[in-house]
Order: structure tokens, then sequence, then C-alpha cells
């Protein structure tokens, strides 16, 4: 009887050796096939996910950049308005990064209406009266603004609440409409601005801008 339990816990021995032995092997087995599973799970994500999430960071990025900047209005002619009102002019939204918001909204004048808004009929003819090199000084040899803004003056008079607009490039208008237009969106940009009650635009050569008789009244 004493034999038979010793080769009975001998037995017992043998198999709580060889589940011993097994069990690292088969705790390598279970981690194993529970990293694969997250690193699955992880590689699934990072192809779906951060995609959008990119794109939606990069959308608030810009939102954040536009708000934090200065809310301006730019004032273009309209197709058929402006054709029978030369004075008619329609305010686009923009945003100024600079504070030389007078400046800024001016440069955006000549680059132009977008092209959602040019098929809403919006345009403007002062970015093809431009022609020629730019005679104003420029931080370089080659190239120059379009235009110099100069505030509290009326041409080289100082005057309270008055802006003086001078090309720097050649303008070669094709009729008075079309100085009556832009001469129209020019002054409704700048008087968006309640510091500017008055607008002179000049010439590169100093000038008044659409004056036919040559008598430069703007500057009387």
């Amino acid at each position: 009887m004493k034999g038979n339990n010793t080769v009975k816990n001998l037995n017992q021995d043998n198999l709580y050796s060889i589940a011993s032995s097994h069990r690292p092997r088969f705790m390598f087995l279970v981690v194993f096939s529970v990293c694969m599973l997250f690193a699955f799970v992880v590689s699934a994500c990072s192809g779906n996910l951060p995609a959008s999430f990119s794109a939606a960071s990069i959308a608030q990025a810009s939102t954040t950049s536009t708000i934090s900047g200065y809310p301006v209005k730019v004032f273009f002619s309209k197709d058929p308005d402006s054709l029978n009102d030369n004075t008619a002019v329609f305010a686009v939204d923009r945003v100024s990064p600079t504070i030389a918001v007078g400046t800024f909204s001016l440069q955006l004048l000549i680059a132009g209406p977008t092209l959602s808004e040019q098929q809403a009929g919006y345009f403007t003819e002062l970015n093809t009266l431009l022609s020629g090199p730019s005679n104003c000084s420029a931080p370089r040899p080659v190239g120059g603004p379009d235009f110099t803004l100069t505030l509290d003056k009326k041409g080289p008079l100082p005057q309270t609440g008055t802006a003086t607009v001078k090309f720097c490039r050649s303008t070669n208008s094709p009729g008075i409409g079309a100085d009556a237009r832009v001469t129209a969106e020019i002054n409704a940009t700048l008087k968006q601005f309640p510091r500017i009650k008055n607008v002179v635009i000049l010439t590169m050569d100093g000038h008044c801008f659409g004056d036919l008789r040559g008598g430069d009244l703007c500057l009387k």
C-alpha cells in the first residue's frame, strides 16, 4: 500500500514538473499574443484617426490665426450694379494680420476678389490700371510697392483726417467710368476707418487721379 502511494506521489510530482516546465512558454505566448493584438489596434487607429485629427488641428489653428487678426472690409464694384452707378460699391470681409489695416486693405483691393466672389459679380479695375515698375523706394533694388498711404495729409500739406494715396506705378485708364469706380472703391475702403474722413488719390507724378481737366482739383 505504501508502495502504491509512493508511485502515486511520484506521478503527481512528474505532472507538476511537466506543467511547471511548460508554464513559462505558455505565459510567453499569452504576453506575445496580447502585444501583437495591441500593436494591431494601434496600427489600425493610426491609419484612420490621425488624418482627420490632423486636418481638424490645422483648421483650428487656421481659424485661431484668422480670429486673432484685424477684421476689415474691402469694397469692390459689382456687376451689374456698378456698371449702372459708378459709385456703387459692395463690401467683402477680410482679416488683416497687421495693424496697418489701411495699407493692407488697399493691397487686397488691388489683389482683387476671390474666384467665388468673381463668380458672384464682384470686380475691380484697379489691378489692371497699374502697369510698369514702381518708382517708390523699396528694401531691394528691384520691385517696390504699388502705392504709398499717408495719413493726415492732403498731398504734401498737413490736414487732419485726410489720407493721401499716391500710386507708385503708371495708371492706364480705359475711361472715366473705370476711374470713377476705382475712386469709389478706394474711398469706401479707407473711410471705413474712423480716423479717415477724406481721401486724396494721386498718380505717380503727383497729379489727381481721374482729373481729366488737369487742374488738380483734389488738392485745392
